[in-house]
């Protein structure tokens, strides 16, 4: 059907289009028939999946994989021909008209007639209070730890599920169909380092690209929707941009998955998860007008809480953005993992004490409450919270480092590049060396001098916005911190030899977090292994 209906637009036979969700027939016809001022249905027409439906049922139904197109009276036969060609069942149902009406009829039934003004104004809209106010958790509580210890830490959380390898769901479906993928799920040496986004090559011949990226971060909405969906928005556009894609050229997709907001017996708190979604709207609309990233289509889901032994469980409020791009060139497409042992390593943008929400926050609340279980190096043993201090965004800084980074790209200046999201740097530095085999040596006490809030586990696992770690080669230096000049970019490091797998960082010439490649790859890898958490 697809295929059908994009012959079809680019033929010009459409004039109108879209999908049967809600409400089925009665919506979609419904919906356009507002741009004529009326509409005619016949419901006897309509191809039923079962027999026996009544009007009603078939005016409602919202059956699945089905569109309502219009079309010009000439360009029926043309239309018609192409459905029968693709074997595509294509039935008319009915005729836009003129007089005001929206006329349903089964056979010479009348099924409705209402006015179309009704449709639009005539039932009174629902009016709602919303309240917001700030949750108050417990404070983030860190243990003292020497760097051996920092490396068990980092290796717990390379095992955590947000931040483990999927590996084992993305091969389970086929993402090479006639895609000419660039940018695949995986990459690195051995094909088992995360990708940051998909870059395919749809057109055979063109090296124009196509990039897909997402954001989703639902921790965060234990503090703030606002933080969270403008992190989900800034963690898809940082995917995308790591990979190179065209600025002047993308669109999003917010889809929410919601719990019920509605204030009632069963949902007494409704006024503060409407206000939670008050946030979350607010900061769509701040943040993709910041980027100048369009939204063209989403999804809701609201009513996502169950009755479990008597208490309701309702999931937390969460936006999953996805994103669309151009790009430019698909044979300068940037991937995740470091290339080649010496070169450099640079952190893109600002480090603040953002633990809030984190995935470290998370481990150490969580840890902290499984008293039946061993303690382990580095564990809270006391009562820790999730803190308070959720990142905070700098779209306008962000977009303007973004436009150097993704300019510097075009110059084949940039070798790797990977967002710092879960997990923060040490997550991200990990899994770039995952990607090339060995290890890295980072020093991050230029990053610690440039904020003097900024501690140990800020640095390594705060998860502040705005920020890809990238890797060139030494020869590229003065071109890259040229392209980069006035942003935020700190040279930390430098990949080690090929032989060498130890994973190290260091502050005021003291080392605060050893590991080995090889420990945190087992980690990363072994958590979710055949689908078993």
């Amino acid at each position: 059907m697809i295929d059908m209906l994009l012959e079809a637009r680019d033929a010009g036979l459409i004039q109108v289009i879209t999908d049967n969700g809600a409400g089925g027939l009665s919506s979609s016809v419904g919906e356009m028939a507002e741009l004529t001022n009326g509409a005619e249905l016949d419901l006897s027409t309509v191809p039923l999946k079962q027999p026996g439906l009544s009007p009603w049922e078939i005016l409602v139904s919202e059956s699945q994989e089905r569109m309502t197109v219009g079309l010009l009276e000439e360009d029926t036969a043309a239309f018609e021909a192409l459905a029968e060609l693709h074997e595509v069942e294509a039935t008319r149902v009915g005729r836009f008209t003129d007089d005001g009406i929206f006329l349903v009829k089964f056979g010479d039934q009348v099924v409705a007639h209402l006015p179309i003004t009704f449709l639009y104004d005539g039932c009174p809209q629902l009016q709602l209070e919303s309240e917001w106010t700030a949750p108050e958790n417990p404070p983030l509580i860190t243990p003292d730890s020497g760097p051996f210890q920092m490396g068990e830490i980092l290796t717990r959380i390379m095992a955590r599920p947000n931040v483990a390898s999927k590996e084992w769901w993305v091969r389970s479906y086929d993402h090479e169909v006639i895609a000419q993928s660039v940018i695949k799920p995986f990459c690195g040496v051995n094909h088992d380092a995360p990708s940051d986004a998909a870059v395919i090559a749809p057109i055979i011949g063109e090296v124009r690209g196509a990039v897909i990226s997402n954001g989703i971060v639902p921790r965060y909405s234990d503090i703030d929707t606002y933080s969270m969906v403008a992190a989900s928005i800034d963690e898809a556009l940082r995917n995308a941009v790591c990979v190179g894609v065209d600025l002047d050229k993308m669109a999003g997709l917010d889809n929410f998955c919601w719990c019920d907001p509605i204030e009632s017996e069963k949902t007494p708190d409704g006024r503060y998860k409407l206000a939670q979604l008050v946030r979350a709207n607010r900061a769509l609309d701040d943040i993709c007008r910041a980027y100048h990233l369009p939204c063209i289509s989403g999804k809701d889901s609201m009513k996502n809480d169950a009755i479990i032994d008597g208490e309701k469980i309702s999931i937390p409020p969460t936006l999953l953005f996805s994103l669309l791009g151009n790009h430019h060139d698909v044979r300068k497409a940037v991937s995740s993992d470091f290339k080649n042992a010496g070169d450099l390593i640079y952190l893109l943008g600002e480090s603040h004490q953002e633990l809030g929400a984190s995935e470290l926050a998370f481990m150490f609340s969580e840890e902290a409450t499984k008293s039946d279980t061993p303690k382990v190096s580095g564990q809270v043993e006391e009562k820790c919270g999730i803190g308070g201090a959720v990142p905070v965004i700098d779209a306008e800084r962000n977009i303007t480092m973004y436009r150097s980074l993704t300019g510097a790209m075009r110059e084949v200046l940039v070798a790797s590049a990977h967002d710092c999201s879960d997990g923060g740097l040490a997550v991200t530095l990990a899994e770039c060396c995952i990607g090339i085999s060995t290890g890295c040596e980072v020093d991050i006490t230029a990053i610690l001098a440039a904020d003097a809030e900024l501690d140990h586990w800020g640095a390594l696992f705060g998860e502040s916005l705005g920020r890809i770690l990238v890797s060139i080669i030494p020869e590229n230096q003065s071109q890259f911190e040229a392209a980069m000049a006035g942003h935020s970019a700190t040279l930390i490091g430098m990949v080690n030899h090929d032989d060498d797998d130890n994973f190290t960082i260091i502050a005021n010439d003291e080392e605060i977090l050893v590991s080995q490649v090889g420990e945190l790859r087992s980690a990363w890898q072994g958590t979710l292994d055949g689908g078993q958490p």
